[in-house]
């Protein structure tokens, strides 16, 4: 890199931070999630506005190849490696027995309904969809995705701001969103193993020695994402607490953030070699991260030892760099890649929107009256788990790099994402009032009437 590309680089990321920041402040002022603002301010840096006002600024900026765009490039993949990765440690709950109940009742409706829908409508017309990559196999798969995903950090951050987190509501929200996102993060990756195998581009174990026969590769996908998943959540909090409370881990003892960071660096790469996305791997390790960190918590209390109660310090550390500089960068790189003069049709947004947000609103409120909830209840929890938030954006873009959608459902598929957020906030905001109901003979529905629910374990999101 010369020092003119260094130059420009630091005046890209300078724009960049800027311009993430200040919409994500106007955006929060609006009460909308600050996310919203950060995509907004890459698309005004991109092709959609300063490309068409100030053409030759922005190739100065931010030029089609070289090393500036290699540098943006890889901190646009550091970024969605960090928020899946604290994605991952907002993956603890506690819920009662009823709650788990009408959970596991919505989750199953929310998960399997639109996520059939999705691939059963792709598979019909997968050149609306598909990108140079996209068979109709993964084609449909990542429709359904697009349709089933629930996004646990605006949710959570939502749920925050409205003070509904510690309530029935909240926990059962939480409970099936966190199931959902699982599943489907499991899905993704056979299908991104799909889409890489016989690429050409040996990565993984499967791309050296396997065929590119798709039965064979299927079942070798399926069986690695599956295995490492059970296994991760089997052995690896306990794993990663031993690593860190080891004496001879001198890392861990002089910065903790600096020690999970590599562990996150290590799960990743045990991922890559195995084949799997990159982004599975970095949720897993947040997973497991957060748990060896809770379990620790928990086996220090009534202990005197410094490290007690450090583990809420060292994600908070986490959360403040990765907030301030490596998540936003990302949005905003989503936004500028947004291309809403050419690639953007707003015949298919509409369609798309009204498709996916019926299918999965239904489905869920649906399954809400069955568990015995009333209509308030039912409609904000459908509200509530439709909105796609980070998790779609992340879908869009991983599918996107993998050249499995096109430039025109990557663009709908951002935009859905954000106009979801916004719906399930200002659905929730109007009914908080019923939403925060104190348990008791009076309340309606049968979880709201157990007495004082249990504290969440789950951090708040993004």
């Amino acid at each position: 890199m010369t020092a003119i590309d260094t130059i420009r680089l630091l005046a890209a990321l300078a724009v960049i931070c800027a311009a993430a920041h200040g919409c994500g402040f106007l955006f929060g002022a609006l009460r909308q999630p600050p996310v919203i603002g950060e995509v907004v301010g890459g698309i005004l840096l991109g092709p959609s506005l300063l490309g068409l006002v100030a053409p030759a600024a922005r190739a100065a900026l931010f030029p089609a190849s070289g090393a500036v765009t290699s540098a943006l490039d890889a901190l646009y993949q550091l970024g969605q490696l960090l928020l899946m990765f604290l994605a991952g440690a907002e993956l603890r709950i506690r819920a009662g027995r009823r709650e788990r109940r009408t959970g596991a009742i919505v989750a199953a409706a929310g998960l399997v309904v639109p996520f059939a829908a999705g691939a059963g409508i792709a598979a019909l017309v997968p050149d609306s969809f598909a990108g140079p990559a996209g068979s109709t196999v993964t084609t449909a798969l990542v429709v359904g995705l697009a349709m089933a995903v629930a996004a646990i950090p605006v949710i959570s951050r939502i749920m925050m701001d409205l003070k509904i987190m510690d309530t029935a509501f909240g926990r059962i929200v939480l409970m099936v969103a966190v199931i959902e996102d699982v599943i489907l993060y499991v899905v993704l990756a056979v299908v991104l193993g799909l889409a890489r195998s016989g690429t050409g581009h040996p990565v993984g174990l499967w791309d050296l020695f396997g065929t590119a026969t798709a039965v064979p590769t299927a079942v070798y996908f399926t069986v690695v994402s599956l295995l490492f998943f059970a296994t991760s959540l089997t052995w690896g909090a306990r794993l990663f607490r031993r690593l860190a409370g080891h004496r001879a881990n001198i890392v861990a003892r002089q910065s903790p953030v600096a020690f999970r960071l590599i562990f996150l660096c290590a799960v990743v790469l045990l991922c890559l070699g195995l084949g799997i996305n990159a982004v599975f791997g970095a949720l897993m390790a947040g997973i497991c991260a957060a748990r060896g960190d809770h379990e620790a918590d928990h086996a220090a209390e009534g202990v005197t030892s410094p490290d007690a109660g450090r583990e809420t310090a060292v994600w908070a550390a986490i959360r403040q760099f990765s907030m301030a500089f490596f998540i936003p960068v990302f949005f905003v790189l989503v936004g500028m890649r947004l291309d809403l003069v050419r690639a953007f049709d707003p015949l298919f947004f509409l369609w798309f929107l009204t498709l996916a947000c019926g299918i999965k609103t239904a489905s869920i409120w649906a399954a809400a009256r069955v568990a015995g909830e009333d209509r308030v209840f039912s409609s904000s929890l459908a509200v509530a788990l439709n909105a796609r938030g980070t998790i779609g954006i992340v879908l869009a873009g991983v599918t996107r790099q993998a050249e499995l959608i096109n430039d025109r459902f990557f663009v709908v598929l951002v935009l859905v994402s954000l106009v979801t957020c916004q719906i399930a906030g200002f659905r929730l905001a109007r009914a908080v009032d019923r939403l925060r109901e104190p348990a008791g003979p009076t309340a309606t529905g049968p979880l709201r009437q157990r007495g004082k629910p249990a504290r969440s374990g789950t951090r708040a999101g993004r």
